[in-house]
């Protein structure tokens, strides 16, 4: 282990929901000296959990930025929010850090909960580490089950670092296996060193050698002196350990508890000395270390009084107040400790800093003196697929011009978020990861921006056909005095197969109507097909206009266009009207094991099951194929995600449009009804 100092470095804290990151992060700014009293969450006085919609959920909602200094190591943490349903903040933070540290509890049975981001880090092959958090509450707990759980939940090995050391009602210490070192936990303090006490050994023997021969299969030198029952020396054990982090091809398992301080000393030396440092980061990340200052922004906030804040990494050079970086200039340099920055005049490759006040410039941009993107850097990974939406809209008139721009701010704060103008409803739809993630964001709009937006429950795309054909005549004749209004037609309405839209057929012989007011026909055609005799727009059919009259004063445009929107809207209601609902096809991925739960999902939402696979690139996964109702899908993450650890997922696109009868399409009509009424 190298006493040398490697440069300013980044870890990420990321880790399921209540597996206790905030409160390690506060223990390892605490044990480092960085702060000089602990907060708790539930006290809402740490450094993480720093804004209001945080503190009052007791949970993170976004991205925490911290730092210290560790045995003159300057370190910077990424504290990352545990609720699926902000992954998308992890995902951000884990593409600048050196390594991450993935938190979890010690708990077999909520281990796959790590998988997404064990799959994610994997795919992008950042060196990582797990620390199972809370082990002093863990005394009837297995070690080797909890090991085992998150070995299937990844595709890396993982190699246990520590084993406990179980005394009274409750776990009293760790032997660590690559110094063979016995460490009793000191509350507030550092652990003390004790012998390995007897009834250990046998385990703790077993244990190291698993952790040896793990470590050889990416060594053939060392795997020849196990063969040979040569044992290595500890120097060369803890090289092999940080070659295979910093390689990514072993996960190494440490256990602690960050609320008492507990293995956190050792967490903290394990990262400093084994971690890799920026420039093998940068490398890793396609910068060049020699190239010109360049930084990467991992996150952008929207502060009340400090205006836009844009989170880099720098990966090369320095950067200083003032510079032009992509043509923006830099208004700021900052140092990030939750919610309070300390001013800077210039930052180094490794660093992590936000530049203030870059207006045109995003979440996943590459910064560069010349504005151009040095080659070989990947493109920013696009963001997690929106799976839960409202339906918003400003509770002041005034208030709308804002709504757009306040929303754009927001999405540029968190690219999960998405806004969509729906085509079929015309509602203003926002979209997200789910119910809390968008409570939290309209929050959030109200606080910074000031807009109190009411939400609602998106509507469905309902639409109407007809399944009988009919011949209709309708007149419009209106005499009020000079001019009157004159129009005459006869038109043929007939289904037409499902998805065949719309078609309008001109069949007038020997000038009955003459011909520059067939559009006009067509257009009151269209402008009923509006609203059908159901409520909803209407689709497939096609309307033949076969004869008619007219008079050579007072027919006109707008005489034409009556009769086509009357003959429909006496001709409809005779062709035997029927609801269509929109079915989309939707792949539901979760880990094997709960397949079945997704089948009962499925059956309780009017779903079809198409087939099953396995998912490509996950290990132990299934993904459902399903037909399911769009009136269905609205709150379908959260009955998911209750069933699954929170990890199921789906991808989903429109299919077709399929007739619905019954009771369920008359509770649909009638709805309609009363919301005309009301309004």
């Amino acid at each position: 282990m190298s006493d040398q100092s490697a440069g300013p470095r980044c870890v990420a804290l990321v880790g399921p929901y209540l597996s206790g990151k905030t409160t390690l992060l506060e223990s390892l700014l605490f044990v480092a000296g960085a702060i000089h009293r602990r907060g708790t969450v539930k006290e809402g006085n740490s450094v993480g959990d720093s804004s209001p919609e945080a503190r009052s959920r007791e949970m993170s909602t976004e991205l925490t930025v911290a730092s210290y200094e560790f045995l003159g190591d300057p370190w910077t943490v990424l504290d990352s929010p545990g609720s699926i349903e902000f992954i998308q903040e992890a995902r951000n933070a884990l593409m600048v850090a050196d390594t991450a540290v993935v938190v979890c509890e010690p708990d077999p049975g909520k281990a796959m909960a790590t998988a997404p981001l064990f799959k994610f880090l994997d795919d992008h092959a950042i060196p990582h580490m797990v620390f199972i958090n809370k082990i002093d509450e863990a005394a009837d707990v297995d070690i080797n089950e909890v090991v085992a759980g998150l070995r299937n939940a990844s595709d890396r090995p993982l190699v246990l670092r520590q084993v406990p050391i179980k005394g009274g009602d409750g776990v009293t210490g760790y032997i660590d296996l690559a110094s063979e070192r016995a460490y009793e936990y000191k509350s507030g303090e550092a652990s003390a060193k004790v012998d390995i006490p007897a009834e250990a050994k046998a385990v703790e023997e077993q244990a190291r050698q698993d952790m040896l021969e793990s470590l050889a299969d990416f060594d053939d030198t060392l795997l020849e002196a196990l063969l040979e029952d040569k044992v290595p020396s500890n120097e060369e054990i803890y090289q092999h350990l940080t070659n295979t982090l910093q390689n990514d091809t072993v996960v190494p398992v440490f256990i602690g508890s960050g609320l008492n301080d507990h293995g956190v000393r050792r967490l903290l030396k394990a990262l400093r000395h084994e971690a890799p440092g920026a420039e093998e980061s940068a490398k890793r990340c396609g910068f060049d270390n020699a190239g010109e200052p360049a930084a990467q922004v991992f996150k952008t906030y929207h502060m009340p009084h400090a205006g836009k804040m844009s989170v880099v990494r720098v990966w090369s050079g320095r950067i200083a107040d003032g510079d032009h970086l992509n043509e923006t200039r830099v208004s700021g340099l900052l140092r990030m400790k939750g919610h309070n920055h300390d001013k800077l005049q210039k930052a180094g490759a490794g660093e992590v800093v936000a530049l203030g006040r870059m207006e045109p410039i995003k979440t996943g941009d590459v910064l560069t003196q010349s504005g151009k993107r040095p080659d070989g850097v990947p493109d920013w990974p696009a963001p997690v697929t929106p799976l839960y939406a409202f339906s918003i809209f400003a509770q002041k008139r005034e208030d709308e011009v804002k709504l757009t721009g306040a929303l754009g701010k927001l999405i540029e704060e968190d690219p999960s978020l998405v806004l969509e103008q729906s085509r079929d409803t015309n509602e203003l739809l926002l979209w997200g990861q789910g119910e809390i993630h968008l409570a939290v964001a309209l929050e959030r709009l109200e606080s910074h921006f000031h807009l109190s937006v009411t939400r609602d429950q998106p509507q469905v795309a309902y639409k109407e056909t007809i399944r009988r054909r009919v011949d209709q005549h309708a007149r419009f004749k209106r005499q009020t005095g000079g001019h009157g209004q004159f129009g005459d037609v006869h038109v043929e309405i007939k289904p037409l197969p499902r998805g065949g839209g719309f078609a309008f057929e001109n069949k007038i012989v020997g000038g009955a109507i003459p011909r520059q007011f067939i559009p006009s026909v067509e257009t009151g055609v269209l402008e009923y097909m509006q609203r059908g005799p159901l409520g909803f727009p209407v689709v497939d059919l096609a309307v033949k206009l076969h004869d008619g009259q007219f008079h050579a004063v007072d027919s006109s445009d707008m005489a034409f266009k009556t009769a086509g929107r009357m003959a429909m809207s006496e001709g409809l209601p005779k062709c035997d009207p029927v609801l269509l609902e929109p079915i989309f096809t939707v792949e539901v991925s979760v880990p094997s094991e709960f397949t079945a739960a997704v089948q009962r999902i499925v059956s309780g939402r009017r779903g079809q099951i198409l087939g099953f696979d396995s998912r490509p690139g996950w290990k132990s996964w299934d993904t459902v194929k399903v037909n399911m109702p769009q009136a269905e899908l609205h709150d379908l993450i959260i009955d998911l995600r209750s069933q699954t650890q929170g990890i199921g997922t789906f991808d989903f696109e429109f299919d077709h449009l399929q007739e619905l009868t019954g009771r369920l399409a008359d509770q649909v009509v009638q709805a309609r009804q009363e919301a005309r009424a009301a309004q």
